[in-house]
């Protein structure tokens, strides 16, 4: 049983799919929406997608990556180039892995991904409350008092997972839940992004390039910084990035589990209209805001949390963050695939070693993704 049809679910059911192990996925919504923004691949999601044989499809609906990005300052007039880095993307990367980086729009991902598994086999609204497991089994009761069962029940529910939860309070009860586990999250910074209709080149040139350039620029107010970068549909993502200080943290902490909604997307948006762009000719976030439908934008809470528990008994989780999902899909279905029972010990080995070989590069990445979000908002 897969509870969460995200990226990172779907990814594991589409591999399963061509296993003998059978499998259902079970999603809390009536229907995914995934964000509006888009999504950069590397070579090493890649290799993943090409055993679903996705490479051609998503090839022909992306763009290649730019290998310079480039770091630009605000300035009273502005924005001026400081630095350009040499990222080993794009046809670079190609030539050292065999596939070029590239960037998609989410939701044309996610339907790729959804053509590869039969419809029968995912059940949507389906909000997983509470799961129980024993030596022979797994269940699972859903918010419409519904009971599923199973031999392994996978978390791929997301930063907020249910299945995480119960699962730490069961493991916490018995005294065996490391400490650092048991901490809050902790959110560092807040995310603002979008995605635009397609834009006239005449007055964004740099749609019409062949490659995707990722621009950072650094906030005159050091909380903030932003990045933008084009699409093959000639559309400009958006993402502006607020380092939160530790009073803001704390009021962002204690709304983290709800719904965040238009108010508050609209409310940063507000505030950040006046920012500058590297796009165009004397042009800010509010041109490229305006260019947005309202359902493409998202506000979100970003965090740097790598947890040292990812199993217990016979439920395993999957990572938070799309890359980092869709690599522990595929390492976690190669080792239940070498399972030939359901035996307790054997599915412990199995899940023993898909945390063995994904949580240092989990927490590499995560490293990445922080110094990231430090430059940009410096």
């Amino acid at each position: 049983m897969i509870v969460g049809a995200g990226l990172g679910g779907l990814t594991l059911a589409a591999i399963l799919e061509h296993t003998d192990i059978p499998y259902t996925v079970y999603e809390k919504a009536p229907l995914v929406k995934p964000l509006g923004s888009a999504i950069v691949l590397g070579a090493n999601v890649m290799y993943i997608l090409k055993q679903l044989d996705l490479t051609d499809a998503l090839y022909a609906r992306s763009k290649v990556v730019s290998s310079d990005v480039r770091i630009y300052k605000e300035t009273s007039t502005g924005t001026e180039l400081t630095t350009v880095l040499d990222y080993q993307t794009g046809e670079k990367e190609k030539t050292r892995l065999g596939f070029n980086g590239i960037v998609i729009a989410r939701p044309v991902l996610y339907d790729l991904l959804l053509s590869k598994i039969p419809r029968k086999k995912i059940v949507f609204g389906k909000r997983v409350l509470s799961h129980a497991q024993s030596d022979n089994g797994v269940m699972i009761r859903c918010a419409d008092n519904t009971t599923y069962s199973g031999d392994i029940l996978i978390g791929a529910d997301g930063a907020y997972s249910s299945i995480r939860q119960s699962l730490y309070k069961q493991l916490d009860d018995a005294g065996r839940l490391p400490k650092p586990d048991k901490e809050p999250m902790q959110m560092y910074s807040v995310c603002l992004l979008g995605q635009t209709v397609p834009l006239d080149p005449r007055k964004y040139p740099e749609v019409q390039e062949n490659f995707s350039y990722f621009d950072y620029v650094l906030g005159s107010n050091s909380s903030f910084g932003w990045i933008l970068y084009t699409t093959v549909d000639k559309t400009v993502c958006w993402m502006i990035i607020e380092r939160l200080t530790s009073g803001s943290r704390k009021v962002n902490n204690t709304f983290r589990n709800t719904e965040w909604g238009n108010e508050a997307a609209e409310a940063m948006c507000n505030v950040v209209r006046e920012f500058p762009i590297t796009f165009g000719k004397n042009l800010t976030l509010g041109d490229l805001i305006d260019e947005t439908p309202k359902d493409l934008i998202s506000k979100m809470m970003m965090d740097e949390k790598v947890y040292e528990t990812w199993f217990g008994g016979r439920i395993a989780l999957l990572g938070d963050g799309s890359m980092n999902a869709i690599q522990d899909a595929a390492i976690l279905a190669n080792y239940l695939n070498t399972l030939r029972t359901n035996d307790m010990n054997d599915i412990t080995a199995a899940f023993s070693n898909y945390r063995d070989e994904r949580f240092e590069l989990a927490k590499q990445a995560a490293e990445s993704s922080r110094q990231i979000r430090i430059v940009v908002s410096r």
